[in-house]
């Protein structure tokens, strides 16, 4: 525990009790750094040095390009939270499933997952579900745990669903590319999307009643029009799905060029429904900056604490903890994933990111666990800190939103089995990693020692030179410039001769085998 002094363990006890206490997370974190690294200073455990850089690392963070993809995805979902396109999909899809038990269910899933593939926030999913299709699920017969349980479960595949801001975020704290973090999440998504899928069938053989089917004069009769309706409106969300993901995937553009993309098309969509007003992008503008704001002086007050206690050993003590874990990397991986889902209980998913991860990451890549593999299984997990009680974002939104009749003892365990059915998920990528690498680019695979290099002239007799004279020996002749002979200067005796090389054209590239 205290192998290397007692000012790591004490760092991170007193960032805990900051926490506890209720203070501004940023600021705690930046307290307690610079409050230990006066102390490291005074006993000699800490060189002043350290402090040198935290201008620099200060820079680089409002700096990081990539980041800027944050302010992008969220300025994003908040004008597509206005724009209408929520509504059209629920109304299509809810008149297409609504024959079958379960089937306004099923159409918030897909909506859930849709929504979350075009706006990557988990506040502009729930809202806009909770708004359109809670009070129809409670009018035909839907218990309100269910209701509000798959609405806010909908909402929290966004976390996982590119283009997450949690994928975001872990990929540079990880030193990962936003593009692979997006394709190794792609398995993930699928098996949420259908674990979620197979509940909701389950209890429609089980329990029918708990999932009526829409009343015909409710969802009309099937017709062509209706699925063409439907597909219809799928088409903007397929063609700004492909603005923001596929141009990535393609290598076409960055993560913050995908994102400003997004919002063009975005801004474009709310324009089609007739939604854009000033009124509408100021509130946008005003959300992006309250979330951008606060991510960046998370960032600065994590990279004081994380200098600090680095520069305490503590990233050497926190390896030497958990690498004794029994059970090698699939115990590490159990032990990671219980305790994020404890701290989820109390902190929000960007501080996780930023206080917990740079910890870990080190750990994780000495007993070679591929960092891709374990960003995706934090993110599926970090998606349960907006599902669980009680401070589960998703359910204050819900909440919001809600009708006075529906109590918040039902939204709060209407989340339980959606909050166990995402751990099944963690689960499942924990012990089938290839749910996450199957989607990764492996590229060719070269063992380095086959690898064999030749160089011209290093072999057989050493170093050799092709001739420079003119074939046959003799020096080439050129206009006012003579070259003296190769065998010696003018006036001195030949050189004896040695055996020839073998001659090598120089103007071939090395061999590699």
């Amino acid at each position: 525990m205290f192998d290397f002094g007692i000012i790591p363990p004490a760092m991170f006890v007193g960032m805990v009790l900051f926490m506890l206490y209720g203070f501004p997370v940023a600021f705690s974190l930046a307290a307690v750094g610079l409050f230990f690294g006066i102390i490291g200073i005074s006993t000699g455990h800490f060189s002043e040095a350290f402090l040198q850089a935290l201008p620099l690392r200060f820079f680089g963070i409002v700096s990081n390009d990539l980041l800027l993809a944050i302010p992008f995805f969220t300025f994003m979902g908040a004008i597509l939270e206005r724009c209408g396109l929520a509504e059209d999909l629920l109304e299509g899809m809810g008149k297409l499933f609504g024959r079958v038990p379960g089937g306004l269910a099923y159409a918030v899933i897909l909506v859930g997952a849709v929504l979350g593939a075009i706006t990557g926030t988990v506040a502009a999913s729930v809202i806009t579900m909770g708004v359109i299709s809670l009070p129809i699920m409670l009018r035909y017969g839907y218990s309100p745990r269910l209701a509000t349980g798959v609405i806010a479960a909908s909402g929290t595949i966004t976390q996982v669903i590119p283009p997450s801001l949690v994928l975001v975020v872990l990929a540079d704290q990880l030193g990962k590319s936003v593009g692979d973090m997006y394709l190794g999440a792609i398995g993930p998504s699928i098996l949420q999307v259908a674990i979620f899928m197979a509940y909701i069938l389950i209890l429609s053989i089980v329990k029918p009643s708990s999932v009526p089917p829409l009343p015909k004069e409710v969802r009309g009769d099937f017709s062509w029009a209706l699925l063409l309706r439907v597909l219809a409106g799928m088409v903007p969300s397929i063609v700004l799905i492909f603005l923001v993901l596929g141009t990535i995937f393609m290598g076409l553009a960055t993560p913050t060029e995908a994102g400003a993309l997004g919002v063009v098309g975005a801004m474009a969509l709310a324009a089609m429904h007739r939604r854009l007003t000033w009124p509408l992008m100021q509130e946008a503008m005003r959300s992006t900056m309250h979330i951008t704001s606060m991510v960046v002086m998370i960032l600065i007050g994590s990279t004081c604490f994380s200098l600090v206690f680095q520069g305490m050993d503590g990233s050497r003590w926190i390896e030497h903890m958990l690498s004794g874990i029994p059970g090698g990397p699939v115990g590490f991986l159990i032990f990671v994933n219980i305790f994020i889902f404890v701290l989820a209980f109390f902190l929000d998913f960007f501080e996780i990111a930023f206080i917990v991860i740079p910890m870990l990451a080190p750990v994780a890549s000495a007993l070679g666990i591929d960092l891709i593999w374990f960003g995706v299984l934090i993110c599926v997990n970090m998606q349960t800190s907006f599902m669980h009680p009680p401070f589960g974002f998703a359910l204050f939104y819900l909440r919001s939103i809600a009708d006075r009749n529906v109590k918040t003892s039902d939204i709060y365990m209407g989340a339980l089995p959606w909050v166990g059915m995402q751990l099944i998920l963690v689960a499942i990528v924990i012990f089938w990693p290839q749910s996450v690498t199957y989607w990764l680019d492996k590229g060719p695979k070269v063992d380095p020692n086959s690898i064999k290099i030749e160089v011209p002239g290093f072999g057989g007799n050493g170093l050799s030179l092709p001739p420079l004279g003119a074939p046959g020996g003799a020096s080439p002749q050129l206009p006012g410039l003579t070259l003296p002979p190769m065998n010696g200067l003018p006036g001195q005796p030949p050189a004896p001769a040695k055996p020839a090389s073998p001659a090598t054209d120089l103007s071939q590239p090395p061999q590699i085998k």
